[in-house]
């Protein structure tokens, strides 16, 4: 029994927190733009955000249910080797752990981004190198390894400490963004809006005569389609919940309903955004701005000391979300890890916890990834994005049929939350997530990822069952009863 009194207690706010503020991030504040452009302005990319919460919420209701019922790090990597077998439970924890990890160098590269905007002069100096034709320097290595060694020591503490900060970030930058809500629509006109959809405009997409138009739609409906290339990698942050389970310190049924509100919530506050952002300013004018492209466009839009204030409060916002993805998906992908190693699924050596039960091997291996962003640069992020919204679209998928498959094979198990539409819920939910799943992979068509992203996509589940064939002979040498006792055997139901 690794669980001591300091690791218990974290309550079901404590985890609304940790998901909302995991999915919510730093994208409001310096990606808004570009969803508006590449939907064709932010009247299809906010119906885009609405029709992605449609899709979202059977997937998150399937882990309203299965996250109760099997109340153990892992999250759907639990579920599907509960539902299936070590094969598919390994390539559901595989394509999770890279959505996750993906994401905590995306925070190490954007937080001297962000910083930059309030320090001028951080990204200056001899350019150390290049990578895809972004300029590396060494002041933006030194702040983004500072920055994951702090948060490295924070998640060292507990999930606890780190529920604590993230409640606390997470206030700051839903407090900055309505704040910027109401300025945008005390000051904006509905005149911004307009064109609602277009796609032509040279000074955006190039010349469409010359095959220079980027975005794959001609249509308002593709328009709203388009994020859901995207979507998934920026309403990501409720699988964070599922990992810290084990540290419930109450009804873990709430807990399970967290990650709905999370959704539902996240998809909302994004939609908002983008009316009222689209509404402040002309959106193809928005499109050119620098980032953070929200709180310079209030620069614009209240010239003076109201503006001035508005660019910190936004940007402060935008750094106090970056640092809620990367806390959470920190203190998530090490839980995972861990889980996996308590199947045998990866190397034993992840399964191992301190005396105060923290995952150290899979924080360090966090840290190390972390490490890592800095020298990449912003060059790949695009890439990076699209490649984990894909892999996190398969492992849902993968719960969503686990769901259905526990339901049958499994129908007296407890559960302390059963979903309105049990099985018909979750095949909705498998069927959305497979059409989205391979469209990614499909060119010239809305959805499509990208011929990079789908290049890394491979790659990563080519090195995981490479991966998962060497841990076989360690796995072969425990019994598949003692397998399923170190993974199942930490749950935490309520008596």
């Amino acid at each position: 029994m690794s669980n001591t009194p300091e690791k218990k207690g974290v309550s079901a706010v404590d985890f609304f927190c940790i998901g909302f503020g995991a999915i919510v991030g730093v994208g409001w504040a310096v990606a808004i733009n570009g969803w508006m452009t590449s939907c064709g302005g932010p009247i299809p990319a906010a119906i885009g955000y609405i029709v992605a919460l449609v899709m979202m919420v059977p997937i998150a209701l399937c882990y309203c249910e299965l996250v109760p019922m099997l109340p153990v790090a892992g999250g759907g990597m639990a579920f599907a080797y509960k539902a299936f077998n070590e094969t598919v439970s390994f390539i559901s924890g595989w394509a999770a752990f890279g959505a996750f990890v993906s994401i905590i160098p995306w925070e190490a590269i954007q937080i001297t981004d962000v910083l930059g905007y309030l320090i001028p002069g951080i990204k200056t100096g001899p350019i150390l190198y290049k990578v895809a034709g972004e300029p590396i320097y060494l002041i933006t290595i030194i702040i983004g390894s500072v920055a994951s060694l702090l948060l490295f020591a924070l998640n060292m503490r507990g999930l606890a400490a780190a529920a604590s900060v993230q409640k606390i970030l997470c206030f700051i930058l839903v407090g900055a963004a309505v704040i910027g809500a109401i300025a945008s629509l005390i000051g904006g006109n509905a005149d911004n809006w307009k064109p609602i959809y277009d796609v032509t405009d040279p000074t955006i997409y190039g010349n469409p005569a010359d095959g220079l138009k980027q975005v794959s739609h001609n249509s308002m409906f593709g328009g709203i389609l388009a994020i859901l290339a995207s979507a998934p990698f920026f309403l990501a942050g409720f699988e964070t919940i599922p990992q810290g389970i084990e540290d419930a310190g109450g009804d873990v049924a709430s807990v399970g309903k967290t990650v709905v509100l999370s959704v539902v919530l996240a998809c909302v506050f994004y939609a908002i955004l983008l009316f009222c952002f689209g509404y402040a300013w002309k959106w193809q004018e928005f499109a050119h701005m620098s980032n953070p492209s929200a709180a310079t466009m209030f620069k614009s839009l209240y010239p003076g000391a109201v503006g001035g204030v508005l660019y910190w409060l936004i940007t402060l916002g935008a750094i106090a979300g970056l640092f809620t993805t990367w806390n959470g998906f920190f203190m998530a992908s090490a839980s995972l890890l861990m889980a996996m190693g308590r199947g045998n699924l990866v190397p034993g050596v992840f399964a191992k916890q301190n005396k105060n039960g923290i995952p150290v091997p899979g924080l360090l291996v966090c840290l190390l990834l972390s490490l890592i962003g800095p020298f990449l640069g912003a060059g790949l992020i695009g890439s990076i994005t699209s490649f984990s919204a894909a892999a996190f679209v398969l492992s849902w998928c993968i719960t969503s049929f686990s769901l259905i498959r526990l339901r049958k094979i499994a129908p007296d198990m407890e559960r302390p939350y059963k979903i309105p539409g049990g099985v018909a819920m979750g095949g909705f939910s498998a069927l959305i997530t497979t059409v989205v799943f391979i469209l990614l992979f499909v060119p010239n068509n809305p959805v499509y990822m990208g011929k990079t992203a789908s290049i890394m996509f491979v790659g990563w589940m080519v090195i995981g069952f490479i991966l998962y064939a060497i841990s076989g002979v360690q796995r072969k040498a425990i019994s598949k009863a003692d397998r399923e006792a170190a993974m199942f055997g930490h749950a935490t139901h309520e008596d």
